[in-house]
């Protein structure tokens, strides 16, 4: 049995600069990585896809979907055959703006490159990861980065690895296309290009916040929740939502407000987490 990890996505910042000719939007992104998420398993002796998991009955049934795409995609670059079965266990809520799909179809390709004895850094992996989706390339990787273009531009920077961070959804699903098709057009200007991770994140913003709060206005709840949280730092959306974050001073604090949470919102997903 091979496993690997899906780690979340998270924006720290995302900044929509234009709507681009081919349909996408040009975006800056502050890409970073907390410790947990979904698990990817493959089985050599087994066949087929199966979803399992806190979330896996809202994937249930469904014939394609990253995962299989990913899997299909690998074996169709490298001519090697992918037999066996793959088993995603989905702890992550769906379209939760925490890159979940993008995770699980970069850990199956690592999954698979390991089996098949490719080097991660092989251009042809990144090459599949891209053709999948914006995402999957820096999923691929896991590390922190400034992302550009759609997405897959990938500039490599220092993290802030162990920072308390705690993860919150309301319990709704939004789709991204419906929250682009809302932002309103307005660059609003570039990223900031100095300090470290959590202050340039600071001094940013989301640009997706707005028009995601007219699909679920739910969200400001959830971001207001976390901005009363004692030992919160950095407050804020990540990626079209409905998943919001908050960066804490130290692991007490975090763990707090996880079990005000608890208390407070019992329907509301939460994760108790650091940054990777």
């Amino acid at each position: 049995m091979l496993i690997e990890p899906a780690p979340a996505k998270l924006n720290l910042a995302l900044h929509v600069r234009r709507r681009r000719d081919d349909g996408y939007h040009e975006l800056e992104t502050l890409f970073a990585f907390v410790r947990d998420g979904d698990v990817v398993r493959l089985d050599p002796e087994g066949q087929g896809f199966a979803v399992e998991g806190p979330f896996g009955a809202v994937l249930a049934g469904e014939g394609d979907n990253l995962v299989t795409r990913a899997r299909d995609a690998f074996g169709a670059a490298f001519g090697v055959a992918t037999p066996g079965q793959i088993t995603l266990d989905k702890r992550l809520p769906v379209a939760s703006g925490l890159g979940g799909g993008s995770a699980d179809a970069a850990a199956t390709l690592r999954l698979l490159a390991r089996r098949a004895g490719v080097a991660i850094e092989d251009q042809r992996m990144f090459a599949v990861a891209d053709a999948l989706g914006s995402d999957v390339p820096v999923c691929l990787y896991g590390r922190t980065a400034i992302g550009t273009g759609r997405g897959e531009r990938l500039e490599w920077i220092d993290g802030a690895p162990g920072v308390p961070v705690l993860l919150v959804n309301p319990g709704v699903a939004v789709s991204t296309g419906a929250v682009f098709r809302a932002w309103d057009g307005s660059d609003r200007g570039p990223m900031p290009a100095d300090g470290d991770l959590i202050a340039r994140a600071k001094a940013g913003r989301n640009d997706l916040y707005p028009p995601a709060l007219t699909v679920a206005p739910e969200i400001a709840e959830a971001v207001a929740w976390l901005e009363c949280q004692p030992g919160a730092d950095l407050c804020r959306m990540s990626g079209s939502g409905a998943t919001c974050f908050a960066t804490f001073a130290d692991g007490a604090s975090g763990a707090a407000a996880a079990e005000r949470l608890h208390h407070e919102h019992p329907d509301w997903w939460c994760l108790e987490t650091v940054l990777s």
